[in-house]
């Protein structure tokens, strides 16, 4: 790069940064602050800018690996790809505009100003299309991790008593989460030892053909690993609408609320609930 414009880079970080950030402004950008601090936007700005500044100053092998955290960072907070992307187009037109500024000798010769953008393009792109690539593998990598979390907790099986487990289901049931929902189970009953088995749909809006069909492979699949499995919270729509379809539920014990279901659960288990008499 020019040793001239390395040079006033040098001088003049602090106000590229100032002028950087007023550019941000107008272009929307300041909008960020809404969901954080002042301080922590200036801060991360700051950062960004001078990785950026020092990577024109002084090529470091470390620079994509520091970029990369950096990225992370922007991902974790929730930050736009446009940041990122306004954010470098922006530094390198702070810099061209304060360099032909700074120059007592404008910089005529259109051979100077094109060796000029050139130069400023052979810096700049290779910047620009790693935080991209960066930011849209940070970002598919956040999305799978909260994917994977979500669909742990979207089939929960939690022991109520001794031997009776309850899986509250709550949302859509997709094939996916169907096969979750099995999983669980499977696992759950063979862990905690399971002798019954409540799935509460208390939460799940519909129920449909496909619904049905997981919900009675799951409980077949309960029947074979020596548990059995009952069906509670079955609203009144959600009952005509098995009715409707003409589901068979026969093989599935069935209750409308899960106070009814655990009270099913322990008569199975030949237990049941006493009010204990208390001595005056």
């Amino acid at each position: 790069m020019n040793q001239n414009l390395i040079d006033y880079i040098r001088d003049h970080r602090k106000q590229i940064f100032e002028n950087w950030l007023d550019k941000m402004q107008t272009l929307g950008m300041e909008r960020i602050k809404n969901i954080i601090s002042e301080q922590v936007y200036i801060n991360m700005s700051s950062d960004f800018v001078h990785l950026i500044l020092s990577d024109a100053l002084q090529h470091q092998d470390t620079f994509v690996q520091d970029l990369e955290v950096f990225v992370k960072r922007v991902v974790k907070l929730g930050w736009p790809l446009s940041y990122l992307t306004n954010g470098t187009r922006t530094i390198g037109k702070v810099v061209l505009e304060g360099f032909v500024e700074y120059n007592e000798n404008p910089i005529a010769p259109k051979t100077v100003q094109t060796e000029l953008l050139y130069e400023f393009d052979e810096w700049l792109t290779p910047i620009y299309n790693n935080v991209v690539e960066l930011y849209s593998n940070s970002w598919e990598n956040t999305v799978m991790l909260q994917k994977v979390a979500l669909q742990e907790l979207s089939a929960p099986l939690i022991p109520v008593f001794d031997k009776i487990t309850v899986m509250p289901l709550i949302g859509t049931i997709d094939t996916d989460r169907a096969k979750k929902i099995m999983e669980n189970l499977l696992q759950g009953v063979v862990k905690h030892r399971a002798e019954v088995v409540l799935i509460d749909i208390t939460g799940v809006p519909v129920v449909d053909t496909m619904v049905a069909h997981h919900i009675i492979q799951a409980a077949e699949a309960v029947r074979l690993v020596g548990a059995k499995c009952l069906l509670v919270g079955i609203r009144p729509e959600i009952a005509q609408t098995i009715v409707n379809l003409g589901i068979n539920l026969n093989q599935i014990i069935t209750k409308n609320s899960l106070k009814k279901g655990i009270e099913a659960a322990l008569a199975i288990t030949n237990r049941k609930i006493v009010e204990a008499e208390l001595e005056e």
